[in-house]
């Protein structure tokens, strides 16, 4: 399956929703739905289930995802729209749905730490929001599975959550939302990402002594797709010679970091997890963390049959790809050729400019603690496994710098809740301008971000690795 649009953005469905005249503000109610409760209809709706994915003839699985599709519904909607989305859980556990992107209070983003209720075993919830800022968010589980590979990001349970704004002049022919997921997750001594860094790379927070504990156990994964389906499944992207189409990228991975290329096309990456980058630039590949969203407008001007996929051969001849067939082309196969594997770089996307000065600096230090109990890896923040109980506090209105020292040999991609944040510095590299909410940040690298707080409640910091923030890799700040 794959989401497409054509022509300029299509207008939100779905009504606004009026004020209701006991609650106050409809972004801050999260209202449970009794059986026989009189209620308006919900904009959207969600029914967490079990269902089967084909992802290829002969290659059927079970997962839990939503409304019996993967990705689930697309979500579209206006900048500033009251929005209300029923969620039904035909599950026996609780679950959580996070809002991935939004600015939306503690109660209502989706997450067990910042106190919101979950959707109850055969149960239902009602979240109500604003629908802000305009940009490519999504929508995913947010239960801990810790080593159950059935639960959370495992699972089929995410889907792309779209805020128009009326300010996008929507100058392209087709609009395509395409998902990167592996499937079948196990536990492994080996290493899921064989792309390894470049050596030339700089890695300003390596120790000078290695930890000669062996490494325990990582999240790994036989089968790839994008969508619902692997490579070669399922239909293909089919465009015209001259065509711009918009592509919405999204890694979905509960565990790996992707490089996805296109021969002879190139990607004019226009806006980052959904932000506008100051100076869009185009790229011959996209490296995506999960939790990230690219967007990039793609120029077709190279008629033929392609494989838009993934860089490394094992992940792309195991399903991360898919077929794009320029309209008129006899081709019976489809071709893959390595793109020009030029390196990926934020700081390209972002302008010189300085920033304000902070109103306060916070250090942040990652270590991994490799082969803890039952051999997985454990992680570290400032010497602490989470909670930590009021360590990180935040004061409304000012502007915070983040200085984020990863020293283990894992890239990270680190996730701050319901907040922006301006990317500063990257292994020493200055940059300004491009703004995100989920930052990669490498194998022993530093990346230095600011931050405003401007979005009083709880707030969840975490790698969005499963694995890692199910072990230790996650922090609460609190407002005070």
């Amino acid at each position: 399956m794959i989401a497409t649009g054509a022509g300029k953005l299509r207008p939100a469905f779905g009504k606004p929703l009026g004020l209701q005249q006991d609650a106050g503000p409809p972004q801050h109610r999260m209202v449970p739905l009794e059986p026989h409760a009189t209620e308006h209809a919900a904009d959207f709706s969600l029914r967490i289930a079990p269902m089967m994915v084909e992802l290829a003839p002969q290659v059927v699985l079970s997962t839990i995802g939503y409304s019996n599709k993967v990705p689930g519904p697309l979500l579209r909607m206006r900048e500033g729209q009251s929005v209300t989305v029923e969620v039904v859980n035909d599950t026996d556990v609780p679950e959580y749905v996070h809002w991935h992107g939004l600015f939306v209070p503690s109660e209502v983003d989706g997450v067990e730490e910042e106190g919101t209720p979950p959707v109850p075993p055969h149960g239902r919830r009602r979240y109500q929001f604003v629908a802000n800022p305009a940009g490519s968010r999504w929508y995913h589980s947010h239960t801990e599975a810790m080593l159950d590979l059935h639960r959370g990001t495992y699972t089929g349970q995410f889907g792309f959550l779209m805020i128009d704004s009326a300010n996008d002049p929507g100058r392209y022919d087709q609009e395509v939302f395409l998902a990167l997921r592996e499937w079948q997750y196990f536990l492994s001594t080996t290493d899921p990402d064989e792309n390894r860094p470049d050596p030339n790379d700089p890695t300003p927070e390596k120790p000078a002594t290695q930890d000669p504990r062996p490494n325990g156990l990582e999240v790994s994964a036989p089968l790839y797709s994008i969508n619902d389906k692997m490579l070669g499944a399922g239909e293909p992207l089919r465009v015209r010679s001259g065509d711009r189409v918009l592509m919405h990228l999204l890694n979905a991975s509960a565990s790996q970091v992707h490089r996805i290329g296109l021969f002879g096309h190139h990607f004019q990456v226009i806006a980052l997890d959904g932000n506008p980058v100051p100076t869009p630039q185009p790229v011959d590949v996209i490296e995506i963390a999960p939790g990230e969203r690219v967007d990039a407008i793609l120029e077709m001007n190279l008629p033929g049959v392609w494989i838009l996929g993934e860089l490394r051969n094992a992940a792309r001849q195991a399903g991360m790809g898919i077929v794009v067939e320029y309209a008129n082309q006899a081709q019976p196969r489809p071709q893959w050729l390595p793109p020009r594997q030029a390196r990926w770089d934020y700081a390209i996307f972002g302008k010189t400019a300085p920033h304000p000065a902070p109103d306060h600096t916070i250090d942040m230090v990652f270590e991994k603690v490799p082969g803890g109990p039952h051999g997985i890896n454990h992680w570290l923040v400032n010497g602490k496994e989470y909670p930590h109980d009021r360590e990180f506090v935040f004061r409304q209105g000012r502007r915070y710098r983040l200085v984020f020292h990863n020293r283990s040999d894992d890239s990270h991609p680190l996730h701050i809740h319901r907040h922006l944040f301006e990317l500063v510095e990257l292994n020493g590299k200055p940059t300004a301008g491009i703004l995100k909410d989920t930052v990669i940040v490498p194998a022993f690298g530093r990346a230095t971000v600011d931050l405003v707080a401007d979005q009083p409640g709880l707030t969840l910091f975490h790698c969005h690795i499963q694995q890692h923030m199910d072990f230790g890799f996650k922090a609460l700040f609190r407002y005070a």
